[in-house]
Order: C-alpha cells, then structure tokens, then sequence
C-alpha cells in the first residue's frame, strides 16, 4: 500500500511539473487524454486485483515517460537530440522507444489484469499478448481519429510524423515487438 501511495503521488508531482508550459498546450492535452482514461480504470483494476509491485513500477515508468514525451512532444523531444544526432538519424525516436515500451512495460501489469479471467496462464500470456499487439495498432487509428476531429493543425506535432509515411506502421511494428518480447521474457520467467 506504501509504494501505491508514494507512486501515485510522485507520478502526480512529475505530472503537474510537466503541466506547467508544455512546447505545445493543445498537443499536450491530446497526449494526456491517454492519462485522464487510463488511470481511473487502473485504480479500479488495482482495487480488484491488486498491481505486483513490479507491476506498479513498470506503469509509473511508462507512464512518466509518456507524460515527458507528452511536455516536449514526441518528434521534438530534446534528451533524444543527441542520440539522433549521433547516430546521424533523419528523425527523433523518442515515439518509436515509448511504442516499444508500451508493449513491454505494460505485458505484466495487463497480465496480472487478465490472469482472473482465464483458464489457465499460458492462455493469459497469449491473450495478454494479443491485446497488446491490437491496441497498438487501434491505438494508431484513434490517434489519428483524435487530430482529425480536435485540431487538424497539429496533425504533425501530435502524430509525429516527422515526415515519414510509414510512421504509424513502423510504431505498431515497435508495440508489437515490445508485446512480443515481454511474451518470451515472461513466458521463460514463468510469470506467477
């Protein structure tokens, strides 16, 4: 219950530092209409269920990476600056790492959420990854969906583009590939 605690009100510090002058306030506020949905439902599933406390820091993880992807954008996040400019990149990755991450932080805390409902854990790997694999990419649409209906203006600074037409494409291949890798790594853990 400590942990809960001290998490969640880190997580809130973290989270209204990064709400004070975002590069772009409406980008932003699509970004975290993510956080204003999903943290509800995963208060009620921690209720129900109760998060490992690997579980808890794998969502406080992501979820303050996304809020930093979320302050700066992700196609302009500056700590990736220098990777791309390293590695003589044509693009800012920072989206492609949290579309990876999603797949693989959140494989645990979806697991432990799905576990009750299934026969047996095998079945909960597999349908975990399953979800995975299909919200990453239903969560491409309702991206694209959420500029399209809001503000069509910041088509570029909320999708991300950065000038590639396969942009959404290659961020689904990155969930899957996170899902598919927090398959394998549990499945030989032999998650409880």
């Amino acid at each position: 219950m400590k942990l809960k605690f001290i998490l969640l009100i880190t997580y809130s510090a973290i989270w209204f530092y990064l709400a004070i002058d975002p590069w772009y306030r409406d980008d932003w506020l699509l970004e975290n209409l993510l956080v204003f949905m999903a943290l509800p439902i995963l208060v009620w599933a921690d209720k129900r269920i109760g998060f490992s406390a690997l579980s808890l820091w794998m969502l406080f993880i992501f979820f303050t990476l996304h809020g930093i992807g979320a302050h700066y954008t992700y196609s302009e996040m500056p700590w990736f600056s220098y990777i791309t400019d390293i590695f003589e990149f044509k693009r800012n990755h920072y989206d492609r790492l949290i579309h990876f991450l999603y797949g693989f932080l959140l494989f645990l805390p979806f697991y432990e959420v799905f576990l009750p409902f299934q026969q047996s854990k095998h079945s909960t790997l597999l349908f975990t990854f399953l979800f995975l694999f299909a919200s990453s990419g239903v969560y491409e649409v309702i991206e694209w969906l959420a500029t399209e209906t809001t503000h069509s203006e910041l088509g570029t600074a909320f999708l991300g583009t950065q000038g590639d037409q396969w942009d959404a494409q290659k961020d689904m291949l990155c969930g899957h590939f996170g899902s598919l890798l927090g398959l394998l790594f549990w499945y030989r853990r032999k998650v409880p």
